[in-house]
C-alpha cells in the first residue's frame, strides 16, 4: 500500500498487521483492580470493543500507535484506559496530554477519563481557548498541522505518541509520525569505499555511546573490526540506542530484525543506513515495511515509519 493511499481504502476484515494480539475481555488486560472496577462501574463497557481488544494493550505497553475507528466505536475509552493504566497515582504532576479539535470533546472526553478513574483518585483538566473568534478563526485556517507540531515542539523526545480518530488527514499523518519513536536514517556515501570514513566521521560527529554495526558478511565484520580498533574505536555493546547498517540488508526481514536492536527496554533507539548508489533500489523496497493496516469490524491500524536522509541534527535524537 502506498503512502498516498488513506485507510478507508482497505477492504473490510483485511489484517496485516504487527501487532496480532486481541484480547477480548478487560479481565485478561492485567488492569489496576481500581481501574477495572472504574470500567464496569461505567456501565457502557461490559466487554471490549474491537479497538479496545487491540489498542489499549499496545498502547499500555508503551508503544506508538495510530489507529483510526468509525465513531461511536469506543475509541475515548480506549485512550483513557490506556492513560489510566500507565499513570503513577503517586506523581502529582502532568503524565498525559490529550489534544481534542474541540471545546466539546474535550469536555466529553475529560468526563469519561473522571468517570472510569474515579476509584483512582486521578484528576483530569479540561483546558480550552477564550480567545476571541477571530484568533480562533485565524488558527482553524493554519491548519491542524501546524498546530500539532507547535505542540510536540515541546514535548520530551521520549513522549509515548497515541492518535486514535475516525479519519486520518493525509497532513496530520505527515506531521505525527515525524515524532514517532525509534527514527531511521539514511547517509548517501556514493562508493563502497566511502563508508569506512563515513562510519568515522559520524563517530567523531554524533557522541554516540552504544551502537550496534552490521555488515552482511563475517569476513567484512571481521574487516571493519580490525578497522575500528585500528583507529581507537571500542565495538563491543549489549544494550544499544544506535544501529548503524554499514551494509543495507537484502531483504526486509533482516531489516526488520536489524533495526529491533536498538532502543529495547524503553530506551530511544535510532537506526542509520549507509546507502551506495547500488543500494536505492533496496532502500525503497525496505522502505513500505513499516506500513501496517489491521482492518476488522470497521477498525483501521496505520503504523508508518520511513527512512529519511540523515538531518545535521541526529545527535539530539542518539
Amino acid at each position: 500500500m502506498s503512502t498516498e493511499e488513506t485507510l478507508q481504502d482497505v477492504p473490510e476484515n483485511e489484517i496485516e498487521s504487527n501487532w496480532d494480539q486481541i484480547v477480548d475481555n478487560f479481565d485478561n488486560m492485567e488492569l489496576k483492580p481500581d481501574l477495572l472496577r472504574g470500567v464496569y462501574a461505567y456501565g457502557q463497557l461490559e466487554r471490549p470493543s474491537a479497538i479496545q481488544q487491540r489498542a489499549i494493550v499496545p498502547v499500555v505497553k508503551g508503544h506508538d500507535v495510530i489507529a483510526q475507528a468509525q465513531s461511536g466505536t469506543g475509541k475515548t475509552a480506549t485512550f483513557s484506559i490506556s492513560i489510566l493504566q500507565k499513570l503513577d497515582i503517586n506523581i502529582k504532576g502532568t503524565q498525559a496530554l490529550i489534544l481534542a479539535p474541540t471545546r466539546e470533546l474535550a469536555q466529553q472526553i475529560q468526563k469519561v477519563v473522571i468517570a472510569l478513574g474515579d476509584y483512582m483518585s486521578v484528576e483530569c483538566h479540561a483546558c480550552v481557548g477564550g480567545t476571541n473568534v477571530r484568533e480562533d478563526m485565524a488558527k482553524l485556517q493554519e491548519g491542524v498541522q501546524d498546530q500539532i507540531y507547535e505542540v510536540f515542539q515541546l514535548l520530551p523526545q521520549d513522549t509515548q505518541v497515541v492518535l486514535l480518530s475516525a479519519t486520518m488527514p493525509a497532513d496530520v499523518l505527515e506531521v505525527t509520525k515525524k515524532f514517532m519513536r525509534e527514527p531511521q536514517f539514511y547517509i548517501a556515501v556514493e562508493k563502497e569505499e566511502w563508508k569506512l570514513d563515513t562510519l568515522c566521521d559520524l563517530y567523531e560527529t554524533v557522541t554516540i555511546t552504544q551502537a550496534v554495526i552490521f555488515c552482511n558478511t563475517r569476513r567484512k565484520v571481521d574487516w571493519l573490526t580490525e578497522k575500528m580498533h585500528g583507529r581507537e574505536f571500542t565495538v563491543s555493546a549489549m544494550q544499544v540506542s544506535l544501529v548503524i547498517n554499514y551494509d543495507l540488508p537484502t531483504n526486509r526481514e533482516n531489516y526488520i530484525h536489524r533495526i529491533g536492536r536498538g532502543g529495547r527496554f524503553g530506551r530511544k533507539g535510532v537506526a542509520i543506513n549507509f546507502v551506495t548508489t547500488e543500494d536505492v533500489r533496496m532502500l525503497r523496497d525496505i522502505e513500505p515495511i513499516d506500513i501496517y493496516l489491521l482492518t476488522s469490524i470497521g477498525v483501521s491500524e496505520f503504523y508508518n515509519t520511513q527512512i529519511d536522509e540523515m538531518p545535521l541534527n541526529v545527535a539530539d535524537l542518539i
